[in-house]
């Protein structure tokens, strides 16, 4: 039995095919660049302990005939076809802390919450309604970013404003990324042999977007990013924290208007404000030459990790594990070695050597004998989808 899984971007479109009963990917693919030139469908077949790949260039695709393309390369081979497909929906509000059953009336929630996500929703709804057209009898599921965080206590989701601003208008913190923390943290707990329900942890998603979440007995109890994506800590082009008075400044003495200052901070800020690339990659190697903005960039952005390992240790008061994971958090031994430097007396060390090994699945880098574990976990969010959507409808799909 096979979950099709949809990540429905505003440019792109993100999809695999997983087969139920041993968790595999059967097919995977991305249409990137919707709209704008160069548009290939990447489409990748794993069959029969072989893979092969196919691009189809997609001159000039919408998200209609990028999902028509998909679909028919899909059609080509029947043990592709799915019984149910599982999407990625970015904002859920307060409407939804857990993942849903899709149906006429979650689709009109989803839409009013277009305000909370106005760069996000409207294109994982169009996915939804694309998919919903295309696969009129199969059953689908919404799985939202911001549900795993639902359980933040209102003292870690409330902002320090006039309290009709979240009665009127909503304005709460919400976070992001909760499927990847939710597998990470769930991952973790297996591995250390820790009921999930009695687990604590500290995780790190280190991407290109990054969040920080203090995990108290395998529920959320605080993550870093707010309302929006934008908070938090340090990522590739988005600032992160920072005093919101700036934007006010620079209104009146840069001259930028809100939709400057709205993409300044999302799209030019970050890594790349502060040394030209939001790569870590480039950065680390511009660090090592010298380079004095590389330097700064590193420094700032490993510092920003260690306040929030920091704040966290003393929101959980016992800690079983930091968990890195995400692109950065899996693949840069320095910036693992950096966030965590001085923290020995916090029960947190790292072994070298352990750190500077690279292998796939759930590694341990922390010192033997320390307190604190430290894991590398790879995440994959979207098999997080998949689970989610099976345990939505799984008596439906066993009756299918």
């Amino acid at each position: 039995m096979r979950i099709l899984v949809l990540n429905s971007g505003s440019s792109s479109i993100k999809y695999e095919v997983f087969e139920i009963d041993n968790w595999s990917v059967l097919a995977s693919g991305l249409i990137e660049k919707i709209g704008g030139q160069g548009t290939y469908l990447v489409h990748k077949v794993h069959l029969d302990n072989s893979e092969y790949r196919f691009e189809l260039e997609l001159p000039g695709v919408d998200h209609r005939r990028g999902f028509a393309a998909i679909q028919e390369e899909l059609a080509k081979e029947k043990r592709l076809n799915p019984a149910a497909i599982g999407h990625r929906v970015v904002h859920g509000g307060e409407a939804f802390s857990s993942p849903v059953r899709i149906t006429p009336q979650v689709i009109d929630v989803i839409r009013e919450l277009i305000p909370l996500a106005p760069l996000h929703n409207p294109s994982n709804l169009l996915g939804i309604e694309i998919a919903m057209e295309s696969y009129s009898h199969v059953p689908q599921v919404a799985v939202f970013d911001t549900a795993f965080h639902q359980s933040m206590p209102a003292y870690a989701s409330h902002y320090p404003l006039p309290l009709e601003l979240y009665e009127e208008h909503h304005v709460r913190r919400y976070g992001f990324h909760g499927s990847s923390h939710s597998y990470v943290s769930r991952t973790a707990a297996d591995y250390l042999g820790i009921p999930l329900d009695r687990f604590n942890c500290i995780i790190l998603h280190l991407g290109n977007g990054a969040s920080a979440c203090a995990v108290k007995n395998g529920v959320s109890v605080d993550t870093s990013m707010g309302m929006t994506p934008l908070e938090g800590l340090v990522m590739g082009t988005r600032c992160g924290d920072i005093d919101p008075a700036i934007t006010f400044y620079l209104e009146r003495h840069a001259g930028l208007d809100v939709n400057e200052i709205d993409n300044m901070l999302n799209k030019e800020s970050g890594l790349k404000g502060l040394c030209g690339t939001n790569d870590m990659r480039e950065l680390i190697a511009a660090r090592e030459k010298g380079e004095e903005r590389a330097v700064l960039a590193f420094e700032l952005y490993c510092y920003r990790l260690k306040k929030y390992i920091g704040g966290y240790l003393a929101a959980l008061g016992r800690v079983d594990c930091l968990i890195f994971t995400g692109g950065i958090g899996e693949n840069s031994m320095k910036v693992r070695e950096s966030s965590c430097q001085g923290l020995e007396r916090f029960g947190i060390a790292i072994d070298p050597e352990k750190n500077g090994q690279q292998r796939a699945g759930v590694r341990e880098i922390s010192l033997e004998g320390a307190e604190v574990k430290v894991l590398v976990v790879p995440t994959n969010e979207e098999a997080e989808i998949a689970i989610q959507t099976l345990a939505v409808l799984g008596d439906e799909l066993e009756d299918r």
